[in-house]
């Protein structure tokens, strides 16, 4: 993907990652925020690719338990690109909406996962002429599946990608995550993803992140990640980082 569709660089829900991940990495999990909690990220991220650098600066996003098992999901994103031979351009981006519901709570002491639905859609609120946007609503209809054991947390799923424009082609994405708690205050962790090509003629893409998260304190806490492609990598993820302030209440 020459230009990095800003759909593919924002990651999912924001969550708290004592008993579970979402940001800063791909891979989310089936957890949604408390009931009448928030979580508040500002964040940085970008995809390098062969010729092209795409992403959201001084981004925000809002995750709020509005029901019992139930969160809704909000980004408003900075969008910047800059592609070989002209400069950076700036400017507000896709606007992303989601709702999260958990519909299986699991087994503490068992096997059995949490599961959830997180459909989200991405409004064509940016500037497609600039590279800020994409000019099409998009939709994603994931599952999620997680489970935690002891200093462990596993989280795997995927979904479906309605990737409306011409050339464009729906497409399909899959993680899985591997978080482990090392400190009180530290959580480290890894992930593997895979698309398949979101165009006509484009190639399929798998890659890597590795990423922590430190809490200063109960409602302060550092998210960051870092990873590239294994797979046509020049294509679709030579260099990909995410780095917020998430600020819990």
């Amino acid at each position: 993907m020459p230009n990095v569709s800003i759909h593919l660089v924002l990651v999912a829900a924001v969550l708290p990652l004592a008993a579970h991940a979402g940001a800063p990495f791909r891979t989310d999990d089936p957890e949604p925020v408390e009931y009448r909690h928030w979580e508040v990220d500002g964040f940085d991220t970008a995809t390098h690719v062969h010729g092209s650098t795409a992403g959201a600066l001084a981004a925000i996003e809002l995750n709020y338990g509005a029901l019992p098992d139930t969160q809704v999901h909000f980004v408003t994103p900075l969008a910047f690109d800059r592609a070989a031979g002209s400069g950076a351009r700036l400017g507000y981006g896709d606007t992303e909406f989601g709702v999260k519901y958990r519909f299986l709570h699991g087994d503490e002491h068992g096997w059995l996962p949490q599961v959830a639905i997180f459909p989200l859609l991405d409004l064509p609120t940016g500037d497609q002429s600039r590279g800020l946007g994409t000019g099409h609503g998009h939709a994603f209809l994931p599952l999620w599946l997680g489970k935690t054991l002891g200093p462990w947390f596993t989280s795997v799923g995927g979904g479906y990608w309605i990737n409306p424009g011409p050339g464009n082609r729906n497409y399909w994405f899959a993680g899985w995550l591997l978080l482990r708690r090392v400190a009180d205050d530290l959580a480290v962790g890894g992930e593997i993803f895979h698309a398949t090509a979101n165009t006509v003629g484009g190639r399929d893409g798998s890659g890597f992140n590795l990423g922590i998260v430190y809490d200063f304190n109960e409602h302060y806490h550092l998210l960051l990640s870092a990873g590239r492609g294994f797979q046509n990598a020049s294509a679709t993820n030579e260099f990909s980082y995410y780095l917020a302030l998430q600020w819990t209440f």
